[in-house]
């Protein structure tokens, strides 16, 4: 009885081995079957994961440079603002020397020579606070005619002027920092 306990258990052991192989191999199948399946996903998820936050980050990036930009629209506001608060602040003595000047003029006990030397202490002063902030004077009287400067009104034929010489100045032109806010207007010599 004991032999064919044990062939009987040899035979289970036996069964139970090949069936164990068996659902080994349809595990392995079963894993390598999935596996691909399982990859793709986890590689898919690292892939969305990875344009999330590439996603995330541009638009950080975006709101940065539209902060960026925002901030330096201020700047440039404030900026312009404090040059012309500078300019004004110098034009006020010149508005408050004119006010006098026309105060002065009421007076009948003014005289011509007074108002016309408040006129030129006026004048330059405002001269003086024009060129203070790069402004410039364009007074071509006697100079070579410049059409990048000089605006010819008309020309005139000559005999004691050079061709193309500026024999008058109609109306004084004005550069800011090199650059031409108003070109002189001028009248230009020619062969009599």
């Amino acid at each position: 009885m004991t032999a064919q306990k044990s062939d009987e258990e040899n035979v289970s052991e036996s069964n139970e081995e090949e069936l164990l192989a068996e659902s080994g191999e349809d595990a392995g199948n079963e894993t390598l079957n999935e596996s691909p399946e399982e990859t793709l996903e986890s590689e898919l998820d690292a892939a969305q994961l990875e344009a999330a936050e590439a996603r995330q980050g541009m638009l950080r990036m975006q709101a940065d440079m539209e902060n960026l930009r925002k901030r330096l629209v201020r700047e440039h506001e404030k900026s312009r603002r404090r040059t012309l608060e500078r300019f004004m602040s110098d034009l006020l003595p010149v508005r408050d020397s004119l006010e006098r000047g026309l105060e002065a003029a009421e007076d009948p006990a003014a005289t011509v020579e007074a108002l016309k030397e408040g006129k030129q202490l006026i004048m330059k002063m405002l001269t003086k606070a024009m060129g203070d902030h790069g402004l410039e004077t364009i007074d071509p009287l006697g100079e070579p005619f410049n059409p990048e400067k000089h605006e010819a009104m008309t020309m005139l034929p000559s005999a004691e002027h050079a061709e193309n010489t500026v024999i008058d100045v109609l109306e004084k032109g004005y550069q800011l920092h090199d650059r031409l806010i108003r070109p002189a207007k001028v009248v230009v010599s020619r062969k009599p």
